[in-house]
């Protein structure tokens, strides 16, 4: 095998794409899940923002009582600290589960999800030395890099932006009331973290194409691999060339039994035989019933006789039909013609057994087409081969 046959450079196919999403491999942007936690906690925040600073204060309040009885009562200490980490859980653990929401569907947004545990199962190749080294120097690594320098640099330009057109604001801070000064610095955080939004959202615009060419990229098949699948896929053309095979011959062995049914079999003496029947009130054009080749023939010739069915020698005609009409199918429109002449014929034959006409005086010699007869194709060929 070429080593160029080996090399992965064609996509993967659509069955490549589908094992790797059983087995949990599945495109995952880094950005978009950074801007899901980001984005969705900022929007928790901004909803339940003022009920649940009411909530904390009311709670703060309480934890922050000290009197005559608590010293009395050192139990209540335990209560109290119970009562914070409540307090605590109703604000905290919604916009944990809020963000944890977010961050599971962009995961499914690009790459789809699919319940695997293949992931867990142990791959000593995941802490091979060459295997790490490989990584670190791959393709999506280099990505990753250059994204990751490209993000930094860009926040902290907006952030150095930021700071140094508000030298003054900063340095005015302390001087102020403690509820302006509580003010201004929700107002700079508010507007911060929209401008680190804003950052992250043009990243992951960016990333989330990037890891879905990437991920399809890991996943390149060389010419043997889409070989194999296809083999697998449809099968290997031996086998199923064989299974037909065998399928015909046990279809023709079956048919045997439709003999008796027949109006008459046209047979090659030792090859090949063919049992025909028209019903002209029920078919458009006459049937083959029956058909084999060799021992299969035979018994056809056999049972055709104890069942008094006429059976007609012309190697032509059944060499075509053998050829070209499958049981239970009407025969070729070009054998129309050569099957009249033999059905004419046996149709006279028993009308004169009957007494009801004059017996025929010979057997016809029905006019085959030579493209229909196999021998004469296989014997052109040869020719043209020759003259070659």
């Amino acid at each position: 095998m070429s080593d160029s046959s080996q090399d992965k450079n064609l996509p993967a196919t659509e069955r490549r794409l589908d094992q790797a999403k059983k087995d949990g491999q599945m495109a995952r942007s880094r950005d978009l899940a950074n801007l899901s936690v980001l984005g969705g906690g900022a929007a928790m925040l901004i909803a339940f923002w003022p009920a649940a600073m009411g909530y904390l204060r009311d709670s703060m309040r309480y934890q922050l009582r000290f009197d005559h009885e608590l010293l009395q009562k050192g139990d209540l200490l335990q209560v109290q600290l119970a009562s914070s980490v409540g307090s605590a859980l109703v604000v905290y653990l919604p916009l944990g589960l809020a963000v944890l929401l977010a961050t599971v569907m962009a995961s499914i947004a690009v790459g789809g999800w699919s319940v695997s545990l293949k992931p867990l199962v142990p791959d000593l190749n995941k802490i091979s030395p060459l295997t790490g080294f490989s990584r670190i120097f791959s393709k999506q690594q280099f990505f990753e890099v250059l994204k990751l320098v490209a993000l930094t640099s860009v926040i902290v330009t907006v952030a150095w932006v930021f700071i140094s057109t508000h030298l003054v604001e900063f340095s005015t801070l302390l001087l102020r009331p403690l509820d302006s000064a509580l003010s201004q610095l929700g107002s700079w955080l508010v507007m911060g973290t929209g401008a680190l939004l804003v950052v992250v959202a043009v990243v992951a615009g960016a990333d989330v194409p990037l890891s879905i060419m990437l991920h399809k990229h890991r996943l390149r098949m060389s010419h043997q691999e889409v070989k194999q699948e296809h083999k697998e896929t449809e099968g290997n053309p031996q086998l199923k060339g064989r299974m037909r095979a065998l399928q015909r011959e046990v279809a023709q062995r079956n048919s045997v039994a439709a003999v008796p049914q027949a109006d008459l079999v046209v047979m090659n003496p030792t090859h090949y035989a063919v049992a025909i029947r028209y019903d002209e009130a029920t078919m458009a054009a006459p049937r083959v019933i029956a058909k084999g080749a060799d021992l299969v023939a035979m018994r056809i010739r056999d049972v055709a006789k104890g069942c008094s069915v006429p059976v007609l020698q012309s190697p032509m005609l059944a060499r075509a039909l053998y050829a070209h009409a499958e049981i239970g199918s009407e025969i070729p429109p070009g054998l129309y013609n050569a099957v009249a002449q033999v059905l004419a014929y046996v149709y006279q034959m028993k009308a004169a057994l009957r007494g009801q006409g004059p017996m025929p005086q010979s057997q016809p010699v029905p006019e085959v087409p030579p493209e229909l007869d196999p021998h004469h194709v296989r014997e052109r060929a040869a020719a043209q081969e020759k003259t070659a």
